[in-house]
């Protein structure tokens, strides 16, 4: 059993409140657009770390992460990365092999998707940063435990403007 916490879009900040309901969590999962090293550090001296970059991200990032990550947790298939669209809407290298969970961020828009065409879940954590056109901070926390995905739970907070 694994528990995960989800997050993306930090743009170079993460406040305490998120970091507290990420604290229970075996590992952190970033969807990109990390913002600094600093964010990427502070992350990873709390839990492992499975990170992806995004538009914004600079060279150090990008060395330190990959564009796309696809790998098995427990038995779960999860591919993650930045920009990848959505139901209806993937870039068409999900839909010749789509993973059991795909994960991505970039529209600061919290989703969680129940994908019936192509048997995945999809997730966009929102944006857990201050930056951007959202008014609401969030992130998500959940369970994998075997071929079984469950006890979902979303942080959701006014942002700071």
């Amino acid at each position: 059993m694994r528990k995960i916490g989800l997050i993306s879009d930090t743009h170079g900040h993460i406040d305490s409140e998120c970091l507290d309901f990420l604290s229970d969590v075996d590992e952190i999962w970033h969807a990109g657009d990390i913002g600094s090293e600093q964010i990427l550090d502070l992350l990873e001296s709390k839990k492992p770390v499975r990170a992806v970059y995004g538009n914004i991200d600079d060279t150090n990032i990008r060395k330190r992460t990959k564009e796309n990550l696809r790998f098995n947790c427990e038995e779960v298939d999860v591919w993650i990365t930045h920009i990848g669209g959505y139901p209806g809407n993937y870039s068409s290298k999900i839909k010749k092999n789509p993973p059991r969970i795909f994960i991505s961020g970039h529209s600061h828009i919290l989703k969680i998707i129940n994908d019936k065409k192509l048997g995945l879940l999809h997730i966009n954590p929102g944006a857990a940063g201050n930056k951007g056109w959202h008014k609401f901070v969030t992130a998500i926390r959940f369970v994998i435990n075997g071929d079984q995905i469950s006890d979902l739970q979303v942080f959701e907070k006014s942002r700071k403007t």
